[in-house]
This record gives C-alpha cells, structure tokens and sequence, in this order.
C-alpha cells in the first residue's frame, strides 16, 4: 500500500523491493513446505488456502517474467494480487474460525433476511417511482430502487431526495427501518458465535498431516475428516 504513494515510492524504493522478495522467499518456503509436509499435497494446493498461498507468490515471479516497462502499467494489476498475503493471517487466528464457523451456520438466515430486504427496496422504490416521478429525480425504477438502498443503510448520499410530503413520508419510514435492518444480522451471527464458542471450547487445535484440517476432539486419535491417525 505505502508503495502506491509516489513520494514513499520515490524515497524508500529499494527499501521496498528488499522487503518484498524477504516475503516472497519466505512465504514460498512455507508453501513448499506445506506440499511436503502434507500427505495429500494436490488437495491444499487445490484447497482455499492454497490459492490463496499461490496468489502470494505469484506477483513478484510474473514481475520477473514480465517486467513493468514491457508488460502493462508497472504491471499493477498482477502486483494487487499481494493483498491476498492479508488472509494468510486469518489460518492462525482461532477468533476468525469462529467468525467463519458462525457466518456458515447462519448463512441460510441470512440468506431469507436478504431476500426480505431486497423486497423492501423493491417496493420502496417502486413506490418513490410512483410518488415523486421523473421531474424529482426519480427517473426509472432501477434509479429508484438504488435510492431506496442508499436510504435503507442508513448512507444517504444525497444526490436523489424526495420533495412531496407523502415521498418524505415514506423515506422517513425507510430510514427508522434501516436501523432494524443493521439490527438483524449482527443478532444472528451473533447468536452462533455463542454456539460455535461452546463447541471450541471443548476442541484444541490438532494439524492433521494428511488434510491439514486443524480442530479435533480433545482427545481424538484419528482426523474427523479423512481418518489418518493424528500426531500426539
């Protein structure tokens, strides 16, 4: 990110460039020692992470296939794909496998609760359509239903607003059910973090060598998953 900032870029340039091939080697012996280390190497390679491990790495070797005064702008395209260096962090962080544990668990309430929402700003809008008109600035459906969604999260850019008391109205019943609205899915997932909390709890982390898969039972001799025996 700082390397995107000229002046950083002008001043600290190499400084830059040494702390990015450090990563690189570094990350490229952990990938390599993962597809060692691991008993089925073509599942994490093919695995989540294991794109997400490969996406690390990729820039700064197509950087040198492909230099920046040949290929594109300075090749930044390629280079923005370093950002997926970030969810390499969240494998070691046991509050971000509960989030994730919880976000699954609740994905199908979230899903019903979208739905509900999406038909809310699909009648919201419609009807500002109906209220105001083109002459306020609602000049189609699709522009209204955007006007809705900017209204019902609360964000109100501003650059449509109703002018009829009756439109007023309605945007105001809007906005006070956008508060429910940023209400809802926080007491969802909230709710199975609470769950997927007692369950961890219970748990330790036990890497399995074959499927790299890391929660076990306390006391589990074999992986839940595939069945190889795990290391004590």
């Amino acid at each position: 990110m700082l390397e995107s900032v000229t002046e950083y870029r002008a001043q600290f340039g190499e400084l830059f460039k040494y702390l990015e091939w450090t990563f690189t080697l570094l990350f490229t012996v952990e990938y390599i020692a993962r597809i060692v280390s691991i008993g089925k190497p073509i599942r994490y390679v093919l695995s989540f992470y294991g794109l997400v491990d490969l996406l690390s790495l990729l820039p700064s070797y197509l950087a040198l296939i492909f230099p920046p005064a040949y290929f594109l702008v300075d090749i930044r395209t390629i280079r923005l794909l370093r950002v997926f260096r970030i969810l390499k962090l969240t494998r070691y962080m046991r509050a971000s496998r509960i989030l994730g544990d919880a976000i699954k668990n609740s994905s199908a309430k979230i899903a019903v609760f979208l739905l509900v929402v999406f038909t809310i700003v699909i009648i919201a809008g419609t009807l500002m359509y109906l209220i105001e008109g083109e002459e306020h600035g609602f000049n189609n459906i699709p522009h209204s239903i955007y006007w809705a969604i900017v209204t019902l999260t609360t964000v109100g850019y501003g650059d449509i607003a109703p002018t009829t008391a009756l439109g007023q109205i309605v945007a105001s019943a809007l906005m006070i059910m956008g508060y429910g609205v940023i209400a809802v899915p926080t007491g969802i997932v909230a709710v199975e973090m609470s769950e997927v909390k007692k369950i961890t709890t219970t748990t330790k982390t036990k890497a399995c060598t074959n499927c790299a898969l890391e929660t076990h039972d306390k006391d589990a001799k074999f992986c839940k998953r595939c069945g190889f025996g795990l290391l004590n």
